[in-house]
Order: C-alpha cells, then sequence, then structure tokens
C-alpha cells in the first residue's frame, strides 16, 4: 500500500509516524519530495526530519520561472563511517539526467546500516546509547557516564556509545537543542540502539519532547536504578518496596500514551483508548500504592519487634554500609563465614542479612545492607525506609569504600551525604579501605594517613584483623553497648 501526503507552498504536515516499520537498520520506508521555487538546496530543517523522522530520502525539487522542473537536491542518512557524517547531501543540475534506481539503494542502505549498528546480529540484547547533557567539567561527566555505564550492564543492556553534551545552559524543552536531538537520532540508528538513556533526571515534558522527536524509547538514570532494583529483588519484602518505589515514580507521568514509559511500566498508561483510561490507571495506582503501604508497615512492625527483642538480649548491632559494589557482602562473608550472595556488579545484595559474629569478649549481629550510589532517586530511599531502618539501630557503622575506584573520594562523600540525610551521623563509623590488594603498599598506606581509613581485602581474612580490632575498640568504648 503507497501513501501520498500533500502540502502546500508553505509546508506539509506530516503524520505520526510511529505506526510505520522500524528496528535495527531500518528505516520508514518513506520518501519526502517537495519543490523549492527559489533555486535553494535542502534547509538545514529539511536535514533534520529526515534525520528525526528516519526518512528513506529528503528530496527538493527546483523550478524554474516557466514552472518547469529544473535541478534537483537529494540527501539519504549515511551508516557509520570515519567522516562522522550524519548524512549526504547530492546534486543533480538536470533532473533529466537522473538516472538512479532509489529502491536497490535504499535495501543496500538499510543492509549496511543494520551490518554496521547490530554488530552481525549476534548479541540479541537491547542496544543503549549513553547520553550526559549539562555543565560539569569533561572529567565530571566522563566519570559520570562511567558509572551509568555500569548500570547499563547490569541491566543487561549493551551500550553502543556514549556521548556528552557540555552546555551552559540547557535547553528546558529539548534538553539538548533540536539540531543536536537529530545528530543524536541518526548516530543512534547509524549504531542500531533502540534506547536512549539520559545521565540525570528528565521531566515528563521532556521525555514526551525526546519521545516524539527520535520515536526511541527513552529512559532516565532513576528508571534504570528502578529497572535493576525490579530485577534484583528477591524476598516479598524487596519486591514490595521496588514496586512501591516503581509506582511513586511513575504515577505523575501517567499522562498520555508514552513509548518512553513501557520499560517499566509493563503497559499501565502506554495503552488504551484515551484519558477515561488513563484515569483509571492512575486511580489503580494509588490504590495499590496504599495497599502496599500497609504492607510495609506490616514488615516495620515485624522489623520493630524483632530489634526489640535484640535490644533485650543486649547483643551489639554493626551495620555495613557503602557505595554499591565496594564489597559489603564479601566482608560479611569472609568476617562470618557464612556465604551470602556477592557478585561483580551494581546492587547484587538489596534485603539486609544478618550474622551473628564472635567479637572480642562476646557476640554481636553483623547487617549487610543496600548499597548506595550518587543521587539516590529519592523515591528508592522513601520505599527503603523499612531496610534502612536497621541502620538507626545500629550501634556501630561501618563504611566500606573501593579504594581501587578513581571516584573513590566522591564515593566515600555520596555515601556519607546520604547518612546525614538519614540522621545517621551520631552513630560511630570506621571507615574501611577495600581492595587494597590492587594497589602497592605505598600507595596504600598514603591513601590510609589521607583518608583516615583501615585498609583491607575483603576476600582476604588475614588482612582483617586491624578492622576487627577497631571493631572491638568501638565497642569498649561506647557505654550505650553492652557485651552478652
Amino acid at each position: 500500500m503507497e501513501y501520498v501526503v500533500v502540502g502546500n507552498d508553505h509546508g506539509i504536515l506530516i503524520p505520526d509516524l510511529a505506526r510505520f516499520r522500524s528496528g535495527a537498520g531500518r528505516l520508514k520506508g518513506l520518501r519526502c519530495i517537495h519543490t523549492h521555487l527559489h533555486g535553494e538546496p535542502l534547509s538545514q530543517e529539511d536535514l533534520m526530519d529526515l534525520a528525526l523522522l528516519k526518512l528513506d530520502l529528503m528530496l527538493c525539487l527546483n523550478m524554474n520561472s516557466k514552472g518547469i522542473p529544473a535541478d534537483l537536491y537529494y540527501a539519504h542518512l549515511l551508516p557509520k563511517n570515519n567522516s562522522g557524517r550524519s548524512w549526504i547531501v547530492e546534486h543533480v543540475p538536470d533532473m533529466g539526467r537522473l538516472s538512479f534506481n532509489f529502491s536497490e539503494f535504499i535495501i543496500d542502505l538499510e543492509a549496511e546500516l543494520a551490518k554496521t549498528g547490530a554488530g552481525l546480529g549476534m548479541d540479541e540484547r537491547e542496544r543503549a546509547v549513553l547520553v550526559n547533557v549539562g555543565k560539569a567539567s569533561k572529567r565530571e561527566a566522563e566519570e559520570s557516564l562511567e558509572e551509568l555505564k555500569e548500570l547499563a550492564i547490569t541491566s543487561n543492556l549493551l551500550v553502543v556509545d556514549c556521548i556528552i553534551q557540555r552546555k551552559t545552559e540547557v535547553d528546558s524543552r529539548f534538553l539538548l537543542g533540536k539540531g543536536k536531538l537529530s545528530e543524536l537520532a541518526v548516530h543512534s540508528l547509524q549504531a542500531g540502539a533502540d534506547l536512549l538513556i539520559f545521565d540525570g533526571e528528565l521531566t515528563l515534558a521532556q521525555i514526551r519532547v525526546l519521545t516524539d522527536h527520535t520515536e526511541m524509547k527513552i529512559i532516565d538514570r532513576n528508571q534504570l536504578i528502578l529497572d535493576i532494583f525490579a530485577r534484583r529483588a528477591i524476598t516479598r519484602e524487596g519486591k514490595i518496596q521496588v514496586e512501591l518505589a516503581q509506582l511513586r515514580y511513575l504515577l505523575p507521568r501517567l499522562i498520555t500514551k508514552n513509548t518512553a514509559m513501557s520499560r517499566l511500566t509493563g503497559g499501565i498508561g502506554g495503552r488504551g483508548p484515551g484519558e477515561t483510561k488513563l484515569e483509571i490507571n492512575r486511580r489503580r495506582v494509588r490504590e495499590r500504592i496504599v495497599l502496599l503501604n500497609k504492607e510495609l508497615k506490616a514488615v516495620r512492625r515485624q522489623r520493630k519487634e524483632r530489634r526489640k527483642k535484640r535490644s533485650n538480649k543486649g547483643v551489639p548491632v554493626i551495620s555495613i554500609v557503602g557505595y554499591t559494589n565496594a564489597g559489603k557482602s564479601t566482608l560479611l562473608n569472609t568476617l562470618t563465614r557464612s556465604h551470602t550472595r556477592v557478585g561483580d556488579g551494581l546492587f547484587v545484595t538489596l534485603d539486609p542479612t544478618s550474622r551473628r559474629l564472635r567479637l572480642g569478649e562476646g557476640d554481636v549481629i553483623i547487617t549487610d545492607t543496600v548499597g548506595f550510589i550518587k543521587d539516590l532517586p529519592g523515591d528508592l530511599l522513601e520505599a527503603f525506609a523499612a531496610t534502612l531502618e536497621e541502620l538507626h539501630d545500629a550501634d556501630l557503622l561501618i563504611h566500606v569504600a573501593d579504594s581501587s575506584n578513581s571516584r573513590l573520594e566522591d564515593q566515600i562523600e555520596s555515601v556519607n551525604r546520604t547518612l546525614n540525610s538519614l540522621d545517621l551521623t551520631e552513630i560511630p563509623t570506621i571507615l574501611v579501605l577495600n581492595k587494597c590488594d590492587r594497589l602497592n603498599e605505598i600507595q596504600t598506606a598514603r591513601l590510609a594517613k589521607r583518608l583516615g581509613g583501615i585498609p583491607i581485602s575483603a576476600i582476604n581474612s588475614t588482612t582483617l584483623s586491624g578492622l576487627r580490632r577497631a571493631m572491638e575498640d568501638v565497642i569498649s568504648r561506647y557505654p550505650a553497648i553492652q557485651w552478652t
């Protein structure tokens, strides 16, 4: 079936093209042909439409003073190339001399786009381009994108490219400007990506505009973290907290049908005949939030009872905190000779795990908690309040940091800010510099002196003697803590 859209001498209204074919390396199967009356070539607006709409071809035909077709310009997108160009514009001086099989050319172009973008189809993971837009320095932006890349990999995404756009003033509507947005759309097409992940929190309006103009799935950093938590949650308690965080995040965004939400909503707000259906969805979400809050209150009551029993027995409580993937669970396993789940990834542990540890003159309870991260979404902090309440009953906090990480001090500061927001600064804290086996002795000594931390390797129990002595010293020095 063929479709023809006719405009006037001022412009043309292009309908919603979302229903047309899409996929890795696929163009829309649509060509835009229009006339110019003053001999001008394709405009920048024409080229942006070519990119954003993923058209097969953009062509303008110049008319002479007698209304007879003269020369023409046409442009098409390019596969990934060393020149860095997104498209090419060709000029044909005489339309009568045009000899070009566009159908065969587009088939070959799509094949090349699919080949360069999809890596020969060997990897079936969803392909993502990461985007950082802001005023931060290049180094800060690169470090932030590196963490976003770790989050994406944890969520089983294939990161095909990372893009940094530094701006003194961020466009409140398009975020990075319509021109840059068109370049980003072409760049994503060339890489075979179907997902854009922005390093930061997007507003509802920005998500809608970005989705409408790129026709790609758009998510932000917070949505990615929520997605990881949804994958990691195992216990009923963890699943309640994750679902609650997701619903709180999505509720204000259930405004209109939007494919950008499909990754997390499972259809909520993404289908239905219109506003009535959306209102029903919003009401159901609110009702679900109320129900989950009741269940979470029940969990808190149970936790409070368990903490009360521990308090009555006089068993000191030590909680392990720190940045995600710093080695908290590994430290718990080595100290207590247990086998809780560990892994080289972000947010491997969501649910708190407690073990009994013989320390000095008696026993203590040592608890591993969910890892922190820079700018942890407020919805997650609020939803995980039941878990984080454990920290308020701790007699000692062990702050585990990854000494081999280039962002070590930033991560320590991020954890400290989170602890401060939770009113936990009054609890005595020991800073532990983990993974010292990845540094030489001189580097380790300097780092420990500068940061006032205890260097360890959580996988090696022989390096934990200094930490154990420090724990015993804190337990004995604070009269509020009593041995069993």
